[in-house]
């Protein structure tokens, strides 16, 4: 097991540090701090990851300026997603040993994961796909799974019921889209203009232009709304679907009064990571029924950029944004020297 551990920030084969992205205060991207700090154990049920790749996503930015639905003490290490290979076990594992690569998310609190090891709840861990590199297994869990949430455990939607997915073109949506399609749902898909060729691409029925299209207008009576946008698209929604018709967010909580009005119900859900869950989005991915999309991959030092990408002060890109600690490198050891010498550790790249 010693060998897990050479290479990181402290060199050596029991070092017991580790570089982590971390919130003293919330705020923005500015408030992250990259610092050294000790390298977790994992409990009971928990494995403890090297990790390869984290995942960012908008809950981080959440969490990070304190607006998330879930309590976070400070100081916090962020993120969630993670692929990595399995350093060290806790009791009460039995179905995953040193060196298995795994990917999906570290705990119920969206934290630890941007960060060279992350202990992880093994109940929300599986064997990473073996057709995607760790970046790209990295960029799944959340999204993926709670694509699957949203039109399965919800909605529950089957074969031959019509959903309309908002927010098709974004990384949910993107997965909702292509899950709609394997289980073979009528999707109506809306877009913006841009993005109508790529979410026809990944197998919608109808795709409408939010631009130019009220899908008021356009749609009647579907079984289910999957809301990935929210504020007026999510209450213009109501109108759309039958009467006993659903309407599932993964944004904010619907408007219980008006869902009352129209005769359907309203939810919002937080997504639940599951090794169950994960297997079987691992398995559609392994058999080519589902394709991830990376927007970017930037290095572990760069985790300040990333968030403001997902603030726009950057261009964002089309696709996840992703944090590659796996060939970070000599950025790594520079940075962990910097820490180690009380100097700044994440220069701003140029350009941006």
């Amino acid at each position: 097991m010693a060998s897990a551990f050479v290479g990181k920030a402290s060199q050596g084969p029991a070092r017991s540090c580790m570089l982590a992205w971390r919130v003293h205060k919330f705020g923005p991207p500015e408030a992250m701090v990259l610092e050294s700090v000790p390298r977790p154990d994992p409990g009971p049920g928990e494995v403890l990851v090297d990790v390869h790749a984290a995942g960012v996503g908008p809950w981080d930015g959440w969490i990070r300026a304190g607006k998330s639905a879930l309590p976070q003490p400070l100081p916090l290490t962020l993120g969630s997603d993670l692929s990595g290979t399995v350093a060290a076990v806790g009791s009460g594992i039995s179905e995953m040993a040193i060196g298995d690569q795994v990917f999906g998310v570290t705990n119920a609190q969206f934290l630890g994961a941007y960060a060279e090891y992350a202990v992880a709840s093994a109940g929300m861990l599986a064997k990473k796909p073996g057709s995607l590199s760790y970046a790209e297994a990295a960029s799944v869990p959340v999204v993926a799974v709670t694509a699957w949430q949203g039109l399965f455990d919800h909605a529950r939607l089957e074969a031959g019921q019509t959903v309309v997915i908002h927010g098709a073109a974004g990384n949910v949506g993107a997965y909702a889209v292509q899950l709609a399609r394997r289980a073979r749902l009528r999707s109506i898909a809306t877009a913006g203009t841009k993005d109508i060729q790529y979410v026809r691409s990944l197998g919608a029925d109808t795709v409408l232009d939010y631009h130019t299209q009220r899908f008021e207008d356009e749609v009647k009576d579907v079984d289910a709304v999957l809301d990935l946008v929210g504020g007026e698209t999510q209450m213009r929604s109501f109108q759309v679907l039958r009467p006993g018709g659903k309407l599932i967010s993964a944004v904010s909580q619907p408007d219980q009064h008006r869902a009352k009005y129209h005769g359907v119900t309203a939810a919002f859900f937080l997504v639940e990571v599951t090794t169950e869950r994960l297997r079987t989005i691992a398995e559609l991915i392994d058999r080519g029924e589902l394709k991830s999309c990376v927007g970017a991959v930037l290095p572990l030092t760069e985790a300040r950029e990333a968030h403001m990408m997902l603030e726009g002060r950057l261009i964002p890109p089309k696709g996840k944004i992703v944090l590659n600690i796996e060939t970070a490198g000599e950025g790594v050891e520079t940075a962990a020297a910097a820490v180690r010498a009380g100097l700044p550790a994440a220069p701003v790249r140029k350009g941006s």
